[in-house]
């Protein structure tokens, strides 16, 4: 059965969900992020990115090359509650969608063709989606993720393109490398030093040498250049939290060890966060005295995946809770109120520097383990205390 990969991106969502509270701001270059001149654009309008802003970037340089635009500092809640809204939309007429980030989304209409044309029913969806949102979206369709991803792309905003089975070498062919999803700044960088700048250059180099060249992602890289794509449409579930707790071997009073313990967790729990591209907006702490008394404290706080904000709330969390001084057998910390966004969205206020040390952290992690990078005061944390810091993800 030939398959029908459909990919939904929102264009420009923030900044439209901003213009449909306030029509006002409609066809004017707009920013959202960090409103400090050290902040980081989160996502701009079409209008701005006329002028190269891009989001990441740094806010000073973004308002050098578009004076005239307007900042908006964000609402991260309305973000999600509009991102609820269309997930609700997709749910109730698709037979399996992935939710692959706030504004982003896959649906395996395989088969459909049976009845009637997938890709009507899919133009239909997104017309529906855009009359009852008030927001746009666009859409690609392909026999897979990756070609569907890279048409809706290429043909934003009001993207509306089937790549018909059998023409993804020809679509893809004569487009940068850089187009191709997954390929970060060193290996299209690395591509380009070696004169390879579109994927039919990329397409006809051997495999052998892909692979001699970077490894198993020479593969990856040669299967991508071909159009070949075999990854499923993973069926969406809300993860509803992320905790982490441990219970100690001997109950222990030391605040100290205590403290670097919860450091240790907020570090792991805060990674997952960002490995997702999820964001939390209530933090809990839990405490289980030697009597078995449990305890246990949260706060509501503005969304993140950031260690240094989710630390210290964390630590005021403890200082608060912990007031019997009697020995202590677990404790565990809680992340909810989930919401999809990626690094850049967490810190509207934050530096980038602050953003560029985050990536780069984790990078170490993703490449050589959760335990390469950690703070300070956890070195007196033992593997075997970390090792019972067990993760939980809970689901609806």
């Amino acid at each position: 059965m030939e398959r029908n990969i459909i990919h939904l991106d929102l264009d420009a969502f923030f900044v439209a969900v901003e213009c449909r509270k306030d029509s006002k701001l409609k066809n004017r270059p707009l920013i959202v992020g960090g409103s400090s001149r050290r902040g980081v654009v989160a996502a701009c309008s079409y209008e701005a990115r006329r002028f190269g802003v891009h989001s990441a970037m740094p806010m000073y340089l973004a308002l050098q090359l578009c004076p005239d635009a307007k900042v908006i500092s964000g609402d991260m809640e309305s973000y999600s509650k509009a991102s609820h809204e269309i997930t609700e939309m997709i749910a109730e007429a698709s037979p399996s969608f992935e939710k692959a980030s706030i504004d982003e989304f896959y649906i395996d209409a395989s088969g459909m063709d049976k009845y009637f044309g997938a890709f009507q029913w899919a133009t239909e969806l997104r017309e529906k989606i855009i009359k009852e949102s008030r927001l746009n979206i666009s859409l690609g369709m392909s026999v897979n993720k990756l070609v569907s991803k890279v048409a809706t792309g290429e043909f934003k905003p009001n993207a509306n393109k089937h790549i018909v089975a059998g023409e993804e070498k020809n679509f893809l062919a004569p487009l940068s490398v850089d187009k191709i999803p997954m390929i970060g700044k060193q290996t299209s960088s690395f591509l380009h030093d070696m004169g390879v700048r579109t994927v039919a250059t990329l397409r006809d180099m051997p495999i052998n040498f892909l692979v001699s060249a970077f490894g198993k992602n020479g593969i990856s890289l040669w299967n991508k250049a071909h159009g070949i794509d075999e990854s499923p449409v993973v069926p969406y579930t809300e993860q509803k939290s992320i905790s982490t707790e441990c219970t100690f071997e001997q109950d222990t009073i030391d605040v100290k060890r205590l403290k670097s313990i919860l450091i240790a967790m907020v570090e792991k729990v805060a990674f997952q966060l960002r490995d997702q591209k999820k964001l939390t907006s209530c933090v809990t702490v839990k405490i289980r005295y030697s009597n078995f008394d449990t305890e246990t404290k949260q706060i509501h706080i503005p969304y993140t995946s950031s260690d240094h904000v989710l630390l210290r709330v964390v630590t005021q969390l403890f200082d608060k809770l912990y007031n019997r001084r009697m020995l202590i057998r677990l404790v565990g910390v809680r992340l909810s109120n989930l919401v999809h966004g990626n690094h850049q969205i967490s810190l509207f206020d934050d530096t980038a520097e602050t953003i560029n040390l985050y990536e780069a952290i984790d990078r170490i992690k993703h490449r050589h383990g959760v335990e390469k990078v950690i703070r300070a005061t956890t070195l007196n944390v033992n593997k075997r205390v970390r090792m019972e810091m067990n993760m939980f993800k809970g689901n609806v």
